[in-house]
């Protein structure tokens, strides 16, 4: 039997955190980060994670800043999920080390389009 995909949400609003996993629970491994720091700490015990999905604005590090510490540690995918959609905001998303972007709101469909493609590599 193989082993679900790993997949790290991270996100200091637990209702955006409670949807991903409804979303993606059936078919991945799904861990829990509610900011940077928390995301640091669970990637450094699991390097091998597969795909992270990120927000950019919680308290204390930013998405980004976290996105930049994570990239030391994993080189797991990292899809940027946030209500920042300004073209600045997805450069930096992209030049922090974000392997993709999505806007809040957002379908569900084209997450998990999003999700399929980014663990595809």
């Amino acid at each position: 039997m193989t082993a679900l995909p790993h997949v790290l949400i991270v996100d200091d609003d637990a209702d955006i955190r409670n949807v991903l996993e409804i979303l993606l629970k059936n078919k991945y491994f799904v861990a829990e980060a509610f900011d940077g720091a928390s995301a640091i700490e669970y990637v450094s015990a699991h390097p091998d994670i597969d795909l992270i999905i990120l927000d950019v604005m919680m308290p204390g590090l930013s998405g980004f800043e976290t996105c930049a510490r994570l990239r030391e540690l994993s080189h797991a995918p990292i899809l940027f999920l946030t209500a920042k959609s300004a073209e600045a905001d997805r450069l930096s998303a992209y030049s922090s080390g974000g392997d993709d972007f999505l806007s809040k709101p957002f379908s569900h469909q084209e997450l998990l389009a999003k999700v399929n493609s980014l663990l595809r590599r």
